[in-house]
């Protein structure tokens, strides 16, 4: 294979960075890697987003790989997604795989998935009997505070 065929079918990721200095209220896309340091009030899609110490994002992000320093506030949908320490997170985090170090504030849940990447949120349905028996049990109890947890009839005593 000569140089210029393989020039041709290696076709490395563009970089764009949003500087510090820099807010954008709208979505933001990219078919590259995105270097977020400013502020975005809005959906980021794009193929690797690297969101700097002190940027700040409030929307969703859909990227195969996801690093966080600052703070995101919203969804994220990525294969790869990497918390750091100094990193504030409020989101709900749908991942092939996540890693989260030591310091991160993380409030929100964690959704494994086979295919994060997808359009639709992987939410288990409930059967409506069992969901209506929780109901029925919640009314018969009154308001209930803080952490309850039904267990399947077959496992109750």
């Amino acid at each position: 294979m000569d140089t210029s065929a393989r020039e041709q079918n290696f076709n490395p990721l563009s970089i764009s960075t949003i500087g510090e200095d820099l807010t954008i209220a709208g979505n933001v896309t990219s078919k590259g890697e995105l270097r977020l340091n400013g502020q975005v009030q809005g959906d980021v899609r794009c193929v690797a987003l690297v969101l700097g110490e002190n940027a700040q994002l409030k929307g969703s992000v859909v990227a195969e790989d996801v690093m966080v320093r600052g703070r995101l506030i919203g969804s994220v949908r990525a294969l790869r997604v990497m918390l750091q320490s100094q990193a504030h997170v409020e989101a709900d985090v749908f991942h092939k795989s996540l890693s989260i170090e030591q310091g991160t504030h993380f409030d929100g849940e964690s959704r494994p998935s086979e295919d994060p990447l997808s359009a639709s949120p992987e939410v288990p349905t409930l059967e409506p009997q069992l969901q209506n028996r929780r109901l029925d049990a919640v009314n018969r109890r009154g308001s209930v505070k803080g952490f309850m947890r039904s267990l399947p009839e077959s496992c109750s005593a």
